[in-house]
């Protein structure tokens, strides 16, 4: 296969049958759109702010441990972070509880599963508006709500795949809201 085309019928085919076997393991919903990218959840950590932060607009986090931090670290590069709740004050060992997600945040961005401290959302935390997760670490763990999330993206080198790759999974309309053309083709999540 890595002699192959990228753009050959034999390889397009692969793609097409890697991305329905997802939606049919994971149980995706119609209306989201599956995407195989470079860069794993360290790309994902900014491009899901660059696609999604509005232009003085702002995303509201939970820091819940190393990857938060760092998906934290990588928005602020954009724009203006809201961090709602974070267990920093006792090492990350727990996962804040009744937290408010502001009305005017473009997005809501959690981690479900920190690995390193050994703390994980049982369920998403609730928020009205688009919710961003990152599942690198659980994907293909456990079923999914689907139902409040706008937007997953996990590494592969967990679950799925080797690292350096990200798989995505994003509802058609949140990926509605983002600027195509607005930002650089390879950080696009509308022309992936």
């Amino acid at each position: 296969i890595l002699e192959m085309s990228h753009r050959s019928k034999e390889f397009v085919a692969v793609m097409e049958r890697a991305r329905s076997l997802v939606k049919e393991v994971l149980n995706v919903p119609d209306d989201y759109e599956v995407l195989f990218l470079q860069g794993g959840a360290s790309l994902g950590f900014y491009m899901s702010a660059l696609n999604f932060m509005k232009q003085g607009g702002k995303g509201a986090y939970v820091n819940t441990g190393s990857w938060a931090t760092k998906a934290i670290k990588e928005a602020r590069r954009l724009g203006e972070v809201d961090v709602i709740a974070s267990s920093e004050d006792k090492n990350f060992n727990y996962i804040p509880k009744d937290f408010q997600v502001p009305g005017d945040a473009d997005f809501f961005h959690f981690t479900s599963n920190n690995t390193i401290y050994g703390t994980c959302f049982v369920e998403p935390p609730k928020a009205n508006g688009h919710i961003i997760a990152d599942m690198s670490s659980e994907m293909f763990s456990r079923p999914i709500d689907y139902a409040p999330l706008s937007m997953i993206y996990a590494g592969a080198q967990k679950n799925l795949g080797p690292s350096g790759q990200a798989m995505v999974l994003i509802r058609d309309d949140f990926l509605a809201t983002a600027p195509s053309g607005a930002i650089g083709r390879m950080w696009d999540y509308n022309i992936q």
